[in-house]
């Protein structure tokens, strides 16, 4: 072999070494992504198609969602002309995950069940090993024969929606017996966690699921809505009761979850509300709320929705920061009427903290539901406050970034705020670290001035 040809192969393989290494974010945590399929059905610039996923502020997509055939016990497509290509279907699950290829920091993996499905069918199945021995080796077949990198369970939830009390530790013989069949092959078994106190008690043995699970995705939202009848935070960070992030997470700790497997969730949008009064915190409103142009969901808005109304400066919404529960709290009154229209929402802002919060207690990542509500098309106008609690330890010098691209400002936010935060974790460590020492060291010093000053006298 010529000196030539072999200087040419080491450049092709240098080349690919570098490419790869540079897609995907530039920081060791987690980043799930949850792509909703249905979206691309929304109108106009609402649509998201795969086409519009960047896989590079990822480092995990998950399609979401295919079902449970309660009849065979099998994983089902649960919309064939999008997953599938048979019949001139577009094949959704071959293109997604098709973009491994040049993204080789990508895992893609598959989600059953969501809100729609249920409960009753999934506790039903779980209950007789027979039935879930079936849906194992159907589980198993399924994700591999489309190149899938894992499984995500999203049962919502054990033990309720017509559950039963036997849900809690049938769902850890379900998950054990995947693990078994799953991991021989290395593929990943994740599974979404409700956030409510509540109902992680009665639906979860935290600490044996950690155990078996390779990430637990925290729905850390939903806290508040409009069937509370008064305005309430969708997801606070903090807040004065344990509908809040925090309390979730500790909880879960305090069960037995390990941080490195805990995955913390984030809003790609928020809650609305209708109220005759000025539309603060507690206000009673309607249970009916309103809905957005593209998502179409009584008492909801994606953040793209949100973002556009104000960005809009004749639909005269404006925003305000509540510092309790960090989050930010859009409102429009119709002086007419009298009706004031309020959305509480997770904002850049919102996110940067929550990326803090995240990184402080070593937790593993975050995920995002969906991605497809954030200002994927750069529509919208740049917040300003990002990070805006950052730095205010004396000492630490940070750097924020300059957007190149308007894009995804949400997504680009985890990436961005995980960066920052660890930076700021590091600095801070390094100031204490160094007064720790200082301490001592002024210690030593009276010490040995004390033994001289006697030996003087």
């Amino acid at each position: 072999m010529s000196i030539n040809k072999v200087f040419s192969i080491l450049c092709v393989a240098v080349s690919f070494v570098v490419v790869a290494a540079k897609t995907g974010p530039s920081h060791d945590k987690v980043v799930v992504c949850y792509l909703s399929t249905w979206a691309v059905y929304r109108p106009n610039r609402g649509s998201y198609s795969i086409d519009n996923f960047d896989a590079n502020l990822c480092t995990h997509v998950i399609y979401a969602f295919s079902g449970l055939d309660s009849k065979t016990d099998a994983i089902k497509s649960l919309d064939p002309w999008q997953d599938l290509k048979d019949d001139y279907g577009k094949g959704g699950y071959e293109h997604l995950t098709s973009l491994k290829k040049n993204h080789p920091h990508l895992k893609v993996t598959l989600a059953i069940g969501g809100w729609n499905e249920g409960s009753k069918n999934y506790s039903i199945m779980a209950a007789d090993p027979s039935r879930r021995k079936r849906f194992v080796k159907s589980a198993s077949n399924f994700v591999r024969k489309f190149n899938f990198d894992g499984l995500d369970l999203d049962w919502e939830y054990p033990t309720q929606r017509d559950g039963a009390p036997e849900d809690k530790e049938n769902f850890v013989q379900l998950v054990k017996e995947l693990r078994d069949e799953l991991k021989p092959h290395n593929l990943l078994l994740t599974s979404a966690i409700g956030a409510s106190i509540k109902v992680i008690d009665e639906a979860y043995n935290v600490r044996e699921l950690s155990k078996y699970l390779d990430f637990l995705h925290i729905m850390c939202y939903d806290y508040g809505g409009s069937w509370d009848k008064k305005i309430t935070a969708n997801a606070p960070l903090h807040s004065d009761n344990e509908l809040n992030v925090e309390a979730t997470i500790k909880h879960l700790i305090k069960l037995g979850a390990s941080p490195s497997k805990i995955v913390m969730g984030i809003p790609f949008y928020g809650r609305t509300f209708i109220t005759d009064l000025e539309g603060n915190y507690g206000d009673a409103s309607t249970d009916e709320a309103f809905q957005g142009p593209f998502t179409r969901e009584n008492g909801f808005l994606g953040y793209n929705e949100i973002c556009a109304l104000l960005s809009n400066r004749t639909a005269k919404w404006t925003s305000s920061w509540d510092s309790e529960t960090s989050q930010g709290i859009a409102r429009h009154r119709d002086e007419v009427s009298g009706e004031t229209r309020v959305v509480v929402y997770d904002t850049t802002r919102t996110i940067a903290k929550k990326m803090r919060f995240a990184m402080q207690h070593n937790l593993a990542g975050v995920m995002s539901w969906s991605i497809d509500t954030d200002d994927f098309l750069g529509d919208c106008n740049v917040e300003e406050e990002t990070f805006n609690d950052f730095g205010n330890t004396a000492g630490v010098k940070l750097t924020f970034p300059k957007r190149v691209n308007s894009n995804y400002p949400l997504l680009r936010t985890i990436n961005e705020g995980i960066i920052i935060a660890l930076d700021e974790i590091d600095q801070e460590n390094a100031i204490r670290e160094s007064e720790v020492e200082n301490e001592i060291s002024h210690g030593d010093e009276s010490a040995n001035g004390g033994i001289a000053c006697s030996a003087v006298s």
